[in-house]
């Protein structure tokens, strides 16, 4: 064969051979393309599912919380009544079928009041979880702790507006800075990723989930996705299950308040409306009314010492949902209201 063709030949089948080499290239390409495309679309699918799931669950939280320290604000108004009945009896502490609840105290209602008050008058320009994370962590023991002393040596409690806000937020922040703690910043920054919002409702495991970017490579962003799917499957999970649990311990806390302010709104109109403050000229029916305010506000004070969420041990792990103390405090009111004169 004449040298001429046999380039030609050869330049043609290595054209073609070229040419298959880029068609292959290509396809590679497009593949690679539509993987990251593919793994791109369904993380952010993922992410919009979470980000709905946290929205809601949180919203729910924050309106647990909310409930919560309204009940614990107003326990003030309820012992400052109680005060003014001359002669009543020492209630007796409630202990039935293994249900205790607290005596009345009125110093313990007043600190665990003030302490209320102080939560939600921070709570204005607070963001999206601050009233969950109280509910999270038990609004009683959150109460209490915000009736600590500011860097000033002054009780928080005798603080109001403003100072008593950045006196709590230095408290949480372990102290003025002056004295080796964080301020009224780290405070801020404690309330902000871990009391609050999903920061506290998940625990940390959420962070490296949502924080984590895709890698450019296509195979290895696909399981990066994969990954990060099957956490937040679990995390979502974990969130509507969190909810469902939130919502029914505002029902419960509901119905108990319900009792109790019925009940207190009959006595506060015998001893502030009719200005009968003798134990001895109270009927049997006023009687029973005051005995049942006391029982409930017990029962109230207990039931929002309840921490909704667990933390988790470590870190890297999520936390748990306390469906054991949700469920003695919701079976206790119940057997408390069954039980009710």
């Amino acid at each position: 064969m004449p040298l001429p063709i046999i380039l030609g030949v050869g330049a043609a089948v290595a054209g073609l051979v070229g040419v298959g080499s880029g068609v292959r290239g290509a396809a590679k390409m497009k593949e690679a393309n539509d993987t990251m495309s593919e793994a791109k679309e369904r993380h952010d699918q993922n992410m919009a599912a979470f980000e709905q799931i946290n929205t809601d669950t949180t919203k729910k939280m924050d309106e647990l919380g909310n409930l919560e320290l309204q009940i614990l604000k107003g326990f003030d108004t309820f012992s400052d009544t109680i005060e003014k009945i001359q002669n009543r009896p020492q209630f007796k502490e409630y202990n039935k079928e293994g249900i205790t609840l607290p005596t009345y105290d009125k110093e313990v209602l007043k600190s665990v009041s003030v302490g209320a008050g102080v939560l939600l008058g921070g709570l204005g320009g607070a963001t999206l979880g601050t009233a969950g994370g109280f509910a999270a962590a038990g609004a009683t023991t959150s109460a209490v702790m915000a009736l600590g002393t500011a860097s000033t040596g002054t009780a928080i409690a005798s603080l109001s507006g403003v100072a008593a806000t950045n006196a709590t937020l230095a408290a949480l922040g372990g102290g003025a800075i002056a004295a080796g703690g964080g301020g009224i910043a780290l405070g801020t920054t404690i309330l902000g990723a871990a009391t609050l919002g999903v920061g506290l409702l998940v625990g940390g495991a959420i962070f490296s989930v949502t924080g984590g970017k895709l890698s450019d490579k296509a195979d290895e962003a696909f399981a990066q996705m994969e990954k990060a799917e099957a956490s937040i499957i679990e995390i979502c999970n974990y969130l509507n299950e969190l909810k469902l649990v939130a919502n029914q311990y505002i029902q419960s806390l509901t119905t108990v308040q319900e009792k109790y302010t019925h009940a207190f709104n009959y006595i506060s109109y015998v001893v502030n409306g009719l200005h009968k403050t003798d134990w001895n000229d109270f009927t049997e029916d006023e009687k029973l009314a005051t005995q049942n305010a006391v029982l409930l506000v017990g029962l109230l004070y207990k039931m929002c010492k309840v921490s909704l969420v667990q933390k988790s041990d470590t870190e890297d792990h999520m936390n748990a949902v306390n469906y054991e103390d949700v469920s003695t405090a919701i079976s206790e009111s119940e057997e408390v209201l069954a039980n009710l004169n």
